[in-house]
């Protein structure tokens, strides 16, 4: 006799919360998608072709990626160990550290170079100090590198973190109690189990690094990178002038969104 109301309850149609959940999130996915489309169309491929071979930008260009790589291999090289540390201490003070390798992707940009200039800005001994040794460590390719790893470094630290606790302990303690010393341990078992994600970290930070404007901006006016000669170009000559150039780093995104989909693991996976 339950049978009869069972079934009317299965007929009877429902709420799917999954379909609204996917309505919901493509509204989003098309606010984001949209102005990218838009950009693209509002600018012949000649026109980016011809900009490409523009001198401003292929110096802008070249600085960009120049610096870029400079802070991403600053920011691995004192990140993963950090990361290391933080999945792997159980000192009581690790959630303050984490809470200070953060504090840079909660900080506004521009907040990011203001406190960076009061360490090594030219007034500062450390900068005064620096520009006497003829490395001025503002207004130059140091001064960027300086603001990019500030803002990108996190990216290692956070997601390489992760990536290092997904390994399990037990393996560590299996290579130790082998004889095999920490660093033996680290550079055979746990480094290549944690590589796909700790490669992840180090293509966003990357990425973060090649788009970063404000700390920059800053830090380094000089020598332009490609964030900062989209603003120039706006300011100076319009909106139009300043798309081939955007153009080009959506395309340094998607190769860097490609690397996470391939050879790294995304993180958001």
């Amino acid at each position: 006799m339950a049978t009869g109301p069972f079934r009317s309850d299965l007929s009877t149609p429902r709420f799917d919360w999954l379909t609204a959940a996917l309505a919901l999130g493509g509204v989003l996915c098309l606010y984001y998608l949209a102005p990218l489309v838009s950009l693209f169309l509002s600018v012949p491929p000649g026109v980016v072709l011809a900009r490409t071979s523009d001198p401003t930008v292929v110096t802008a260009a070249t600085t960009s990626l120049l610096s870029a790589s400079i802070s991403t291999a600053v920011a691995t090289a004192l990140g993963l160990p950090l990361a290391y540390w933080l999945a792997r201490s159980e000192a009581g003070w690790t959630s303050a550290v984490l809470a200070v390798a953060v504090l840079p992707l909660v900080l506004p940009p521009t907040v990011g170079g203001v406190v960076l200039l009061t360490v090594v800005g030219p007034d500062t001994p450390v900068g005064a100090l620096a520009g006497r040794a003829g490395v001025p460590l503002t207004r130059s390719l140091a001064g960027v590198v300086l603001a990019q790893t500030f803002v990108a470094s996190p990216f290692v630290v956070v997601t390489a973190k992760a990536a290092f606790e997904g390994v399990p302990r037990e393996l560590e303690d299996a290579s130790r109690s082998l004889g095999t010393g920490r660093w033996a341990t680290v550079r055979r078992v746990t480094l290549p189990l944690a590589a796909p994600g700790a490669l992840a970290g180090v293509t966003l930070a990357f990425a973060r690094a090649m788009g970063e404007f404000g700390a920059t901006a800053m830090m380094a006016y000089y020598p332009r990178t490609m964030p900062v000669q989209i603003w120039v170009s706006f300011v100076s000559l319009g909106l139009a002038d300043a798309y081939p150039v955007a153009i080009l780093l959506v395309l340094v995104s998607v190769a860097a969104l490609a690397v996470l989909n391939t050879v790294a693991s995304n993180p958001w996976t």
